[in-house]
């Protein structure tokens, strides 16, 4: 795929096709996209929609932290990619330059994916099934130095900060009770009393609103509270 960057100045494009450093002036107005997804599909998806935009100016290439910011104004990444690529802006040495805003655009929606990404300091969330028309009105929201998620996650994520966090022990009653044990099983697993673990379970239907032990499952379950951590080792 051709891709728009003859307006780049070229010593804003690295060998690879990755923005670097270097001073380059903001041609026309336009907002300037660095495409850095992992995913090869998805990232010339993207390429090819945005660049139909009159407003953008795209690139391909990859996220990197050098001694200068790097020269886009919205960088698109995967999950893994934009975690990755924001802790390492927090590590860098900072030169006194605008960073670049992330989007990202994946397929994770669980609750605690969304909130670790917003957490890292992303400023915008997509999923890849969204309609067309949300990628650009997502970049240009965060050029403008808006926060972007889309309506159905923002109502996921802002519930979620309304609740108090689980602590690390009810996590671990959470796992096994997902598991299907009962609390005898759950409290010689985890090495504590029979009424400790009942206190737990009650702390655990209040934080995610359940009224019984099934319940709470299916309830963590959407969150994406269960299923994938190992069970912590006490």
């Amino acid at each position: 795929m051709r891709l728009d960057t003859k307006h780049w100045p070229h010593s804003a494009i690295g060998g690879n096709g990755a923005a670097v450093a270097g001073t380059i002036a903001n041609y026309d107005s336009k907002v300037r996209v660095l495409i850095a997804h992992s995913d090869a599909i998805v990232s010339a998806g993207l390429a090819a929609l945005l660049g139909a935009e009159g407003d953008m100016q795209v690139a391909q290439g990859e996220a990197m932290v050098l001694p200068q910011p790097v020269q886009a104004d919205v960088i698109v990444l995967d999950h893994k990619g934009a975690l990755d690529y924001m802790r390492r802006c927090a590590n860098a040495p900072q030169h006194g330059g605008a960073l670049a805003r992330v989007l990202i655009v994946t397929q994770m929606e669980r609750e605690w994916e969304v909130r670790t990404a917003m957490m890292a300091g992303v400023h915008g969330y997509l999923l890849q099934n969204c309609s067309p028309d949300q990628v650009p009105a997502a970049v240009r929201s965060l050029s403008r130095g808006i926060r972007y998620l889309s309506a159905d996650l923002s109502r996921c994520v802002a519930d979620s900060f309304t609740r108090i966090g689980l602590t690390s022990r009810e996590t671990d009653v959470l796992q096994l009770l997902a598991q299907g044990q009962c609390n005898k099983s759950i409290a010689r697993e985890l090495g504590i009393g029979v009424g400790t673990v009942k206190t737990h379970v009650k702390g655990l239907f209040d934080k995610l609103g359940a009224t019984a032990r099934t319940h709470a499952v299916v309830l963590a379950t959407r969150r994406g509270l269960v299923g994938d951590g190992a069970i912590s080792q006490h």
